[in-house]
């Protein structure tokens, strides 16, 4: 038996009292002695139901990139590792100091989306729409759990590799909630599948989801882009690299790490998730960086860390190291039953013609 097996046997009482916990809190949602609001707005919960990365904020994107050209759209995320609190807008900064390290980076990404932190998702919110420019779309990051908020589309996210109902609530396992927390979801996204998906696996793996009719499923992977260069410039094809330094502060980089070995040599520097970087770190990468091999090598970070790292630029510390970050997206799988993008648009549309009518009549105005 393992080291952590044997731990999460010893903690199993435990993980009893924590679900039960959990469970209650959720009745009490459920029989509405706690409040859900759904807000004046159309409003899409992006999360999971396990501890660690499934996947959220590239398919925040995906939704972004999906939505944003059509509608005045915020991203609203809690905003990790910040050393700010309460309600924050980015000020064109786009600094991962004051919003964390993946808010920062979308709001690189998406300079037209307006991108908000607060720990009080209804707080946050609220404060969005009473700005003179309310957005008609808020995205949510990681709002599963955040019962107070109601979305308009609920979207849970579960790995391929490390499906909920292949795990069990903590401490035992990684689950943030029961299995049964599943049926809060419109629509039930599986990350990080293989991109060649056989229609047998495929078949297998909703089975073991065991959802109801009214939610679709639907599976995604990963795309990775050319590297682009930490502060601005031409992309740089993986192909041409002799050998690269990878460098991460993420929960799980091992599916970059694979995907970079496929095209050239590799060193690998794993910090932990939402790392902040010091000089001390730089120096290390520095000398890690010198003892690569080949003439064309760089230093390889992925887009949460680059956030990270360009705070570390003003003071020249990364002066003379070619630090790239790879960009990712999501793609979703062909699904002949119905197509991801035409289900959420559908209900963007409706929901923004009702709240457009509802505007208009006088109850809802007083």
């Amino acid at each position: 038996m393992s080291f952590r097996s044997t731990i999460s046997w010893i903690l199993f009482p435990l993980t009893m009292w924590y679900g039960m916990g959990v469970r209650f809190r959720n009745f009490l949602f459920n029989i509405g002695i706690k409040k859900q609001v759904a807000p004046p707005v159309t409003t899409i919960g992006v999360g999971n139901i396990c501890v660690g990365g499934a996947g959220k904020t590239p398919h925040v994107e995906y939704l972004l990139r999906l939505l944003s050209d059509q509608y005045p759209t915020a991203l609203l995320s809690r905003g990790y590792h910040r050393s700010t609190s309460g309600f924050q807008v980015d000020d064109g900064t786009h600094s991962a100091t004051k919003l964390g390290d993946e808010p920062a980076m979308i709001a690189t990404k998406f300079p037209h989306v307006q991108v908000a932190v607060c720990e009080k998702r209804l707080t946050g919110v609220s404060k969005l729409l009473a700005q003179e420019k309310a957005p008609r779309l808020i995205v949510l990051d990681d709002a599963f759990q955040h019962r107070y908020v109601k979305p308009t589309i609920n979207i849970l996210l579960t790995e391929y590799g490390h499906p909920y109902f292949a795990d069990h609530v903590m401490p035992f396992g990684n689950l943030r909630e029961p299995r049964s927390a599943r049926f809060r979801a419109n629509i039930v996204i599986v990350t990080n599948s293989p991109e060649n998906l056989n229609p047998i696996e495929r078949h297998s793996f909703i089975n073991q989801l065991d959802l109801q009719p009214y939610q679709k499923v639907f599976f995604s992977y990963i795309h990775y882009c050319n590297p682009q260069p930490l502060m601005g410039g031409a992309s740089l094809p993986l192909s041409s690299l002799d050998s690269a330094l990878i460098v991460t502060g993420i929960a799980n980089p091992d599916p970059m790490v694979a995907h970079v070995k496929g095209h050239c040599q590799t060193q690998h520097l794993r910090f932990a998730d939402h790392h902040n970087f010091s000089a001390n770190d730089i120096k290390h990468i520095r000398k890690q960086f010198d003892q690569l091999q080949g003439e064309r090598k760089v230093i390889l970070t992925t887009e949460k860390d680059a956030a990270r790292l360009r705070l570390l630029a003003d003071k020249d510390l990364l002066t003379g190291l070619p630090i790239y970050s790879l960009p990712i997206e999501v793609r979703i799988h062909e699904n002949k039953e119905y197509n991801l993008d035409e289900t959420i648009q559908k209900i963007v549309l409706e929901n923004n013609l009702f709240q457009e009518k509802m505007q208009k009549t006088p109850l809802f105005k007083n």
